[in-house]
């Protein structure tokens, strides 16, 4: 099976108020079409790897290969077009505009693209919602939603130029138990029937045990890399 995303040897350090070894000797792969979980307490590294893996950090030591292509040393401007075009972003924090309509959300990042007309956007955009099951909810302000709306609302956003993979900083932490376990369905559909990776860290046992792996994490060095 092709790898998706690969590390080999990554390493990461912090200079300042002091030296700081934050990630160490970090090696894995993710298939295509993979759904795999990042844990590990507070503190252990599992932001700054996501950080790195998404090529928003390119301060490190060691290999980054996507798609296996190696991306490591890549210009700012093919690295930013990397995460436009085959990247999707899920946070804790849904940052929709709240002056804006759900639609207009969900439509941002193809029209900051720009490889579509105006109409392509919004007809995938309005597809993107009935995918989530909240296209009633277009024309709604962001701000008018609920929590777990918002977060699908998210989602959306996050597959409106339909990446290659979706890159998920705890998407179900500001969740009741209800709408986490919404979005991890929602997640686990994506992955089963279009084949579309998927990378989240999570605090939550329960969502990374129904996850195809999960990656441990202990200190800035991975301790685990099996199936729950």
């Amino acid at each position: 099976m092709s790898k998706i995303l690969e590390v080999k040897s990554l390493n990461k350090y912090f200079r300042k108020p002091v030296l700081f070894h934050a990630l160490r000797d970090i090696d894995f792969s993710i298939n295509k079409g993979e759904f795999v979980s990042i844990m590990g307490k507070s503190g252990c590294g599992k932001s700054t790897l996501l950080y790195i893996l998404s090529t928003m950090d390119t301060d490190y030591e060691g290999e980054l290969f996507f798609n296996e292509n190696k991306i490591t040393g890549k210009s700012h401007n093919e690295l930013t077009q990397l995460r436009n075009e085959d990247i999707g972003f899920v946070f804790q924090f849904h940052y929709l505009l709240p002056e804006f309509t759900v639609l207009d959300n969900v439509m941002m990042p193809a029209r900051k693209l720009g490889l579509k007309p105006y109409a392509q956007i919004k007809k995938d955009a309005l597809a993107k919602l009935a995918l989530l099951d909240i296209e009633e909810q277009a024309y709604k302000k962001a701000s008018r939603i609920s929590g777990g709306q918002k977060q699908r609302v998210a989602i959306a956003r996050a597959l409106i130029n339909n990446p290659n993979i979706i890159m998920g900083d705890e998407p179900t932490g500001n969740l009741d138990t209800k709408n986490s376990e919404n979005v991890f369905n929602i997640l686990r559909d994506l992955s089963d029937t279009q084949g579309l990776s998927l990378l989240v860290v999570t605090h939550d046992k329960d969502f990374a045990a129904k996850t195809d792996r999960v990656i441990e994490m202990e200190d800035g060095k991975i301790i685990g890399t099996g199936i729950v």
